[in-house]
């Protein structure tokens, strides 16, 4: 009964965000409340909540002051150069605007962190994407996809809990697995590819070469013309975009949110504007060396992440905003960005908590490992690596590592099958649980985007089955499981 529960908990929570039916805060919060009674244990509903308020609380407070650093370090233009390189190599052309995200996403992914990935690949290329109208589901599609694979970064996460459930070396199940994990990421490029190219068509836009030969003038002027003349094109181009329809692409007409307002949003969006104020261009160096520091204390793990990210936050603040009104005025700017994320991380709480708490999760788990065969026990790492697919978006990373794998192990090693091609098959699905509702930082790039969990869902989920299944394939052939 409780893993029947279980499943028709998370379906009827995916079907209404989907259909719009609920907000994501409001179905995370009252449908784990209503079938918490509906299995006759909600007289410990407020136990469960207050355990998983417990878990994720690190998490929240991590969120909260991550966003205010990375926030603070956009607003004195630390990524500036970064955002000049993609918007150098863009072009206004939006197939490269799609594989510059991916490219983004997966170089900041480096850092093991989804929150900050999110929250410097959006600052950069928001302004882009609204700027030619282009379909905000792509960028946070590409975005999510790319991280996801990039997660499984020994610093990640994912590999860290392998080990540790099965009793391995993280570097035993990462370092083979690299192989694999590149043809994932090279499939997400060729994702970014093949989307950018439909975003150009469904926006009627000539790449620069195109425009060059279409446009009218005298040979001598074209000759003449030079890198002018298509900086001038260039710009053409992208105003042309600007005042053309918005097409009805896969996701554009939901996630766009109102594109005849573009210009209001840009002006909005200070991620680009080189005049902004609150830069601090003879701060740059200490900006670029405390970020530096802090990404080395992350991935060393010199303190709890919650607690780097506090301390960088007030040192950000007080170095740049020595003032108490600018220090209160960038609080204040960032203070939505916040207050949603550690909202939805919270209302994820209630969600997971009475997932746990009630034991449907554990009965899950047990269902799914019982439905597979016996004849199917020599093939447990293919095994494992399709389960992993539904069962870590369906759970969190530390539902599934410490709480499924080591069955799936033990499972594996009765037929033969080492516990290391089990830890390696557990890494393919990474690039769908990225988009998990039960993973804090989708809701960060999702929010900052501008974007509805829900149409996020819809575009990116069937693009990140695609990308993981590259990477169980990959591991296949190249003989890692």
């Amino acid at each position: 009964m409780l893993t029947i529960l279980g499943f028709a908990m998370i379906a009827t929570f995916l079907v209404l965000i989907m259909t719009k039916k609920m907000s994501p805060i409001a179905a995370l919060v009252l449908i784990p409340a209503l079938f918490c009674v509906a299995v006759g244990q909600g007289a410990q509903l407020g136990d469960y909540v207050i355990e998983g308020v417990g878990n994720l609380a690190p998490t929240a407070a991590m969120l909260m002051f991550a966003i205010v650093y990375f926030g603070v370090m956009i607003d004195v233009g630390l990524f500036d150069p970064i955002v000049r390189g993609i918007l150098k190599f863009c072009q206004a052309d939006p197939m490269r605007i799609v594989v510059g995200t991916a490219v983004l996403a997966a170089i900041v992914s480096l850092d093991g962190d989804g929150s900050t990935t999110f929250m410097i690949t959006v600052s950069a290329m928001y302004p882009l994407y609204k700027r030619l109208k282009m379909s905000l589901v792509v960028m946070t599609g590409v975005a999510a996809t790319a991280n996801g694979v990039m997660n499984t970064l020994p610093w990640g996460g994912p590999t860290a809990r392998a080990a540790t459930a099965l009793k391995l070396d993280a570097s035993e199940i990462f370092v083979p697995m690299i192989p694999a994990l590149a043809m994932g990421l090279l499939a997400v490029f060729v994702l970014a590819y093949v989307l950018g190219i439909r975003e150009r068509k469904r926006l009627g836009m000539l790449t620069l070469d195109e425009a060059l030969a279409r446009e009218p003038r005298p040979e001598a002027e074209t000759v003449s013309a030079g890198t002018g003349g298509k900086d001038r094109l260039r710009k053409g181009a992208a105003a042309s975009v600007s005042a053309s329809g918005t097409g009805t692409g896969s996701g554009t007409s939901a996630a766009a949110g109102g594109t005849e307002n573009a210009d209001e949003d840009d002006d909005a969006f200070q991620g680009l504007d080189p005049n902004r104020p609150t830069l601090r261009p003879k701060l740059y160096w200490f900006n670029a060396g405390l970020t530096a520091a802090l990404l080395t204390a992350m991935i060393m793990e010199l303190l709890p992440i919650p607690v780097l990210f506090l301390l960088g936050a007030a040192l950000a603040l007080t170095v740049n905003f020595p003032h108490m009104p600018d220090q209160r005025a960038r609080i204040a700017a960032h203070a939505d960005n916040v207050l949603n994320v550690s909202g939805m991380v919270f209302a994820a709480a209630v969600f997971t908590g009475v997932l746990t708490g009630t034991g449907m999760v554990e009965h899950m788990a047990d269902w799914v490992v019982g439905t597979v065969p016996d004849a199917m026990g020599p093939h447990m790492a293919i095994v494992t690596g399709l389960l992993s697919l539904p069962l870590t978006y369906f759970m969190s990373n530390d539902g599934f590592y410490f709480g499924v794998l080591p069955v799936l192990a033990e499972a594996g090693a009765a037929h033969g099958v080492s516990p290391v091609e089990i830890a390696r098959a557990s890494l393919a699905g990474q690039a769908l649980h990225m988009s998990s509702p039960l993973v804090p930082a989708v809701y960060v790039l999702v929010g900052m985007a501008k974007v509805e969990f829900g149409d996020h869902t819809r575009f990116t989920v069937k693009w990140a089955v695609l990308t993981s299944l590259v990477v169980l394939a990959a591991g296949i052939l190249f003989g890692i499981m």
